[in-house]
């Protein structure tokens, strides 16, 4: 099992920038990949990165490629979303999520296992 706390979130003026860290705690961190998705009231959820294990491996949803870069730091248990050029319809709250090596890297949002609460993300124009 695994536990996971996003922050970072809160309002920029469009063009601006944040970046969002999501911190686990529990098992090994390394034996999970993960994903990033953001949610809007009334919308589906919505992918928006994903890496592999080791970090070599990583996928954008077409909307925000260029624009954002997911990493992550095993010795501190972390994954990061860089955010650049923001739009206003980035605006939601951006969730991490956390599925079993094993299973390999999904933009799917039903193949993870774990997931945080959630950090707002405000985008003014």
């Amino acid at each position: 099992q695994v536990q996971l706390v996003e922050s970072g979130g809160g309002l920029v003026p469009a063009g601006g920038s944040l970046r969002l860290s999501c911190v686990a705690s529990g098992r090994t961190f390394s034996s999970y990949t993960m994903g990033w998705f953001r949610q809007v009231p009334g919308k589906e959820r919505e992918f928006v990165a994903a890496i592999s294990w080791y970090g070599g491996r990583t996928y954008y949803a077409d909307s925000v490629k260029g624009r954002f870069t997911i990493s992550r730091d095993n010795a501190k248990n972390t994954v990061y979303l860089q955010m650049n050029s923001l739009e206003p319809v980035d605006t939601a709250v951006y969730l991490c999520a956390a599925r079993g090596v094993e299973h390999g890297t999904s933009v799917l949002g039903n193949n993870y296992d774990y997931w945080g609460q959630g950090t707002q993300v405000a985008v003014s124009s």
